[in-house]
């Protein structure tokens, strides 16, 4: 018996493979080999479903790599930063077509186009937060924030999107020019 974070991730899934306009109760339910009635044991029909959809991808890919970033990546906030970009270029390959899918689908639905702004303003504060602590200086903060987020989602929309790897060389260039904390006697 699926649970309600199976017809969510299940939900995810059919988004990045297909587009919202594949998010059916019929869909779901064939793909998870079980009935309709199952799908609304948990949900109050499609509306409550997308809301609820929508919620989930916010706290599975933003809320959790910054949780993981902050659990995982020690007291520094440059140690933070590198963690968090290691968090997601670990996901990339199978984050990549579900992030082009929920910018597709915001440009076409107020609900997400919604969340979608209120995710990419986390993201880029999260960011704005460690290269500040990491010495990054207030002037310099926020469009170098703006600047590492951005570089993630162009790496996405490219075709084909550009392989971990290399956005992984790509960061590295860009975290080098980014202005270090100094240390003692620098």
């Amino acid at each position: 018996m699926a649970d309600r974070r199976d017809w969510l991730e299940e939900g995810l899934r059919v988004l990045g493979e297909e587009g919202a306009p594949a998010l059916t109760v019929d869909r779901l339910a064939a793909r998870l080999g079980l009935t309709k009635g199952s799908f609304y044991h948990h949900f109050k029909g499609m509306t409550g479903y997308k809301t609820d959809l929508l919620a989930h991808y916010e706290a599975e890919h933003t809320g959790r790599y910054i949780a993981d970033a902050e659990r995982e990546g020690g007291a520094a906030p440059r140690d933070r930063l590198l963690r968090l970009r290691d968090l997601v270029l670990q996901d990339k390959a199978g984050s990549d077509r579900l992030e082009i899918a929920m910018r597709a689908w915001a440009l076409q639905d107020p609900e997400v186009r919604a969340l979608q702004q209120r995710v990419d303003e986390l993201r880029v504060g999260y960011l704005r937060e460690l290269v500040g602590g990491a010495g990054g200086g207030d002037a310099d903060a926020t469009p170098l924030a703006r600047l590492l987020y951005l570089l993630l989602v162009g790496a996405q929309q490219l075709v084909p999107p550009l392989p971990a790897e290399e956005l992984r060389e790509v960061y590295g260039l860009a975290l080098r020019l980014a202005p270090q904390e100094e240390g003692p006697g620098t």
